[in-house]
């Protein structure tokens, strides 16, 4: 079931898995306000899934999907660098935090309401995507020591090592 409140989607997380409901869509990084504080620049925006079902032991979970592009500062030569970022994720619905600190299992889980905000979940899981250290392929950092031999410390200690 979705109701919008403040522009944004919300759904009764444990009503839609019972009752297998699905939401699709597209969200601009303008929707996704952490994800800008983690360094995304900008992007195309990223298509979203969000499914209800249940789990092989019968536990409700939202199936949550999400990709799309962004652009990144790379942490070698500190230009724009595009990452893919592509989630896919079950996350079983609990009643309390203290149902996930008594989990004995390593499945992923949330506390489930009325009032979820489909945004932040699909913003969770893509902040769970982004890469530790964005860089590119290959590129050489802005700066090196290495990019001018007379300027290098080695070729000072080189010069110190012949006057003993």
């Amino acid at each position: 079931m979705l109701m919008p409140q403040a522009s944004r989607l919300v759904i009764d997380g444990f009503k839609f898995a019972r009752g297998g409901e699905e939401l699709r869509g597209s969200m601009a990084l303008v929707e996704l306000p952490r994800l800008v504080e983690m360094g995304v620049a900008e992007s195309a925006g990223f298509a979203f899934a969000v499914r209800g079902a249940h789990n092989e032991r019968g536990k409700p979970v939202l199936r949550v999907t999400a990709e799309g592009p962004a652009a990144m500062t790379c942490q070698r030569c500190l230009d724009p660098v595009t990452v893919s970022l592509a989630v896919a994720s079950e996350l079983e619905l609990v009643d309390s935090e203290a149902a996930i600190e008594g989990a004995d299992d390593d499945a992923d889980r949330i506390v489930g309401s009325p009032a979820m905000d489909v945004a932040t979940l699909v913003e969770d899981e893509l902040i769970l995507a982004l890469p530790m250290v964005p860089r590119h392929d290959a590129c050489e950092p802005k700066g090196s020591l290495m990019e001018d031999e007379a300027g290098s410390p080695f070729a000072a200690l080189a010069g110190l090592q012949g006057k003993h």
